[in-house]
């Protein structure tokens, strides 16, 4: 395949989301420097996942499409959570919801299939990342729906919905990055154990903030304003 401009638009974007994704983080929640830090994120992180997946079908790359399609699903919905105020749901969140259905089931299938062949991948996706990224978009699309149907999220469970869509956002960048694209280090650096470290730490922070969040007082509110933005 010819050399596309778009590669190293894809490659710029991925470094930029985890270096913000990790300012935002670390920043103190509400601050101005975490709302830029957030908004680079976003911007960076939906540009990295469009040219994600325009490369994966030019490429005929399978795992890479949907890999760059749930990111930019993920992202989205978190941001629009964050962005909107408690109890709305629009004509955005209906069409979203197609993504993580349709490709949950479908990885659910090929993964059966790939099972009852005794097959251990296909198209460079193991059989247990198959299942593993079916259930968590089979989970990300009850939640959908669920949102749906109760006319909206609120408070505590509002604030869960923005913080793991974006951590598990970023967790597939820096898995993507630190695990997959190996090649772009020094010989003397790949297959390290220590790259697994920066590539499931947005789980780790995931759980963290996931069981603050449930667990403290401060965010059980059920505010006008989100309070990812506005709480400690």
């Amino acid at each position: 395949m010819p050399f596309s401009p778009l590669l190293p638009v894809h490659i710029s974007a991925g470094i930029v989301g985890i270096l913000s994704g990790a300012a935002a983080m670390s920043f103190r929640k509400g601050s101005p420097r975490h709302a830029l830090a957030g908004k680079v994120f976003v911007a960076s992180m939906l540009t990295m996942a469009a040219a994600a997946v325009y490369l994966a079908l030019v490429k005929h790359e399978f795992g890479n499409f949907l890999a760059g399609t749930f990111t930019f699903y993920l992202v989205a919905t978190a941001w629009m959570t964050a962005k909107r105020k408690n109890g709305e749901t629009g004509i955005f969140d209906w069409g979203a919801l197609v993504i993580p259905l349709v490709v949950g089931i479908s990885l659910w299938i090929t993964g059966i299939q790939l099972v009852e062949r005794h097959a251990s991948s296909r198209d460079g996706v193991p059989v247990g990342m198959r299942f593993f990224m079916g259930s968590v978009m089979l989970l990300a699309a009850a939640g959908d729906i669920r949102m749906l149907m109760s006319g909206g999220v609120f408070g505590a469970k509002r604030i869960v919905r923005h913080l793991w869509r974006m951590c598990f956002g970023l967790f597939i960048a820096t898995g993507s990055f630190f695990l997959g694209q190996q090649k772009v280090f020094p010989v003397a650096w790949r297959g390290a154990a220590v790259w697994f470290v920066p590539a499931l730490l947005p789980l780790v922070l995931l759980i963290f903030w996931v069981f603050r969040v449930w667990f403290t007082k401060m965010y059980r509110a059920n505010g006008v304003r989100p309070q990812v933005v506005r709480s400690d």
